[in-house]
């Protein structure tokens, strides 16, 4: 029986490693042509290999969010390669995490440019062929970080605020035919937890990780979004591990 993921061109942004690599294989299984992007052109394309021996469709292209042509480039790819796209997975991310008074306005920065403006780009690339297609799905990457706030992550945290406001008012001014997912993890295992270049917070960060469920838990929660039926918006999922309280 044919699923509501298969023959779909999903794009996703951070895809060479952590929840970006587990959504491209797990969806690829299902049958979705995946159009993955990320600076690391070198991971992208071992992942690609592997997807392509095992019959999946995937294109790669080296991909940085902060610039806006990029993520345009990417959207452009899928479209040349497979004719359309179905799915925009704003996964992107990175999580230098650190007291305010380290004064780490450098990584301040870059989370503003990856996590803020790399999703807002990626809404700007995808937005206009979705709505000429009068379809799509845009799956954007929170945190339970953008639902409470901890010492350390006062930055990171404003940026997911952000994401989730964002997605809600993309989600109000979009209309029926183009869907919004805000995807809220906790604590998965990926790269992220590597970000903190604050001694102390890294060290509380990679203990604290020790209770981290694997990433695919996230793929299967996008897959869960992507194959409802074309008037079910699911619009927020959290994914805890049950030991997690924050």
């Amino acid at each position: 029986m044919k699923n509501n993921i298969e023959g779909k061109v999903v794009v996703i942004t951070g895809g060479s490693s952590g929840l970006g690599e587990a959504t491209a294989r797990f969806l690829a299984e299902k049958g979705a042509k995946i159009v993955l992007g990320a600076r690391r052109l070198n991971k992208l394309e071992v992942i690609a290999d592997e997807i392509r021996k095992s019959g999946g469709a995937i294109e790669v292209l080296k991909t940085d969010v902060t610039k806006a042509n990029d993520v345009k480039a990417l959207v452009k790819k899928a479209i040349d390669s497979f004719g359309k796209i179905d799915v925009m997975i704003n996964n992107a991310g990175i999580m230098p995490l650190a007291p305010l008074a380290a004064l780490k306005v450098d990584e301040w920065d870059s989370m503003i440019d990856v996590n803020i403006k790399g999703v807002l780009y990626g809404i700007a690339a995808a937005l206009p062929e979705f709505q000429k297609q009068k379809s799509g799905h845009f799956i954007n990457l929170a945190s339970v970080a953008g639902l409470n706030v901890s010492p350390g992550g006062a930055v990171y945290s404003g940026t997911k605020f952000a994401v989730r406001a964002i997605s809600e008012g993309l989600r109000k001014e979009v209309g029926k035919d183009i869907r919004t997912t805000i995807l809220t993890p906790g604590l998965i295992d990926s790269e992220l937890q590597l970000g903190s270049s604050d001694e102390a917070t890294s060290q509380f960060v990679q203990q604290v990780y020790k209770d981290a469920i694997p990433a695919i838990s996230i793929a299967k929660a996008v897959a869960y979004a992507i194959e409802q039926p074309d008037d079910v918006d699911i619009n927020e999922l959290v994914i805890r591990p049950t030991v997690q309280e924050f």
